[in-house]
């Protein structure tokens, strides 16, 4: 008699799920979650759920915060340049960046990557990179999902979601209501793109006709792909350092939206912003796509972050206090506008453009 299991096994195989390989990459990737344990959690895979300890991680009065997020249509430049390697640092970056923002120190996640066949190598490539962007959140990789799934993707295709648990003490849950006109927002910088505006991106390098191991035309000696897929700058313990320092009244991750879209999130009623393009120095990327793409500022403004990776609002008496925590934890830190009163109109107000994106 045939040996059911392997007949089934088999079976499976056939219509194209390859259930040895999902455990080949579960024992590839067991070693990378247990690198980002921490307190609370021990970062073991292999059970039905996780469990964390709040208690042995220090918490008193805490409330947990929830994110989820992917990374775009990124994944397409990864995928057509055979990079995978920093697309699971974007997943983290995506998840835990928006935690901060009100005040959480990221605690947990967990992934979930889905795709027609199972490439193994591709597939830890991407996960080892998942637990890079852990350790540098400072979060534990817990558990996650990779589904195989024929005829739902392309060849050689796949997508990535992220969630991330994290928790604040109650007293320093952020936004506060108490911004007010003449408080200084400062901007940490980007090193790119990040991990929004790709579908544009893409556009723009099929107009220009580039292939992705090309040198970029925006920077010496790196390829474009290499350039664009930059992965996205983790803040979440330079900010956490200033978060519990006081120093913070509020936060704005600039993703999708760009910084005209973002900003708003974050301030109270009546409350808007001026900001001064001419204060940072924008990646050299940015100048390139507005001028291919004839974009205007305000349009790169609200798809782009433009150089600002996130925006932090903190009373004039503390912003000297923030930048030098900000900057001595290695973060580059610009003073870029002022909070004004605002019953009307845009809440954001950019000056100075002509110089930094023309077009």
């Amino acid at each position: 008699m045939s040996d059911p299991i392997s007949t089934s096994r088999r079976a499976y195989a056939e219509a194209g799920v390859d259930i040895d390989a999902g455990n080949e990459l579960v024992n590839r990737i067991k070693p990378l979650a247990k690198a980002t344990a921490r307190k609370g959690a021990d970062a073991g895979l292999g059970g039905f759920g996780a469990l964390f300890d709040l208690k042995a991680a220090g918490f008193k009065d805490p409330v947990l915060v929830s994110t989820t997020d992917g990374v775009g249509t990124k994944l397409k430049v990864a995928i057509d340049a055979n990079k995978h390697d920093t697309v699971g640092i974007d997943l983290v970056a995506m998840c835990v960046n928006d935690l901060i923002v009100q005040g959480a120190e990221p605690l947990f996640f967990l992934d979930y990557f889905a795709t027609g066949k199972l490439d193994i190598e591709s597939a830890a490539q991407v996960i080892a990179g998942i637990a890079e962007g852990c350790k540098q959140a400072g979060c534990a990789l817990v558990g996650g999902e990779t589904a195989e799934m024929p005829g739902m993707y392309g060849k050689g295709d796949y997508d990535l979601a992220g969630f991330s648990v994290g928790a604040a003490e109650r007293e320093q849950i952020l936004p506060r209501e108490v911004v007010a006109p003449g408080d200084i927002v400062l901007g940490l910088a980007s090193n790119g793109v990040h991990s929004n505006g790709f579908s544009l991106v893409r556009k723009l390098v099929a107009q220009e006709n580039l292939s992705y191991d090309a040198p970029a035309p925006f920077e010496a000696g790196v390829s474009l792909g290499d350039a664009l897929l930059r992965p996205t700058r983790i803040y979440v313990k330079p900010m956490l350092q200033a978060v519990r320092a006081g120093c913070v009244k509020a936060m704005a991750h600039i993703t999708g939206g760009g910084l005209l879209e973002n900003i708003p999130r974050v301030l109270p009623d009546g409350m808007g912003v001026r900001i001064d393009a001419a204060s940072w120095q924008a990646p050299a990327v940015f100048n390139w796509m507005a001028k291919v793409g004839k974009i205007d500022a305000n349009e790169m403004a609200r798809t782009f972050n433009c150089g600002i990776g996130m925006a932090v609002i903190v009373a004039s008496d503390k912003a000297d206090e923030a930048i030098k925590i900000l900057s001595d934890a290695g973060e580059k830190v610009y003073r870029i506008g002022v909070v004004e009163p605002r019953e009307s109109g845009e809440q954001v107000v950019l000056n100075n453009t002509g110089d930094i994106w023309p077009c």
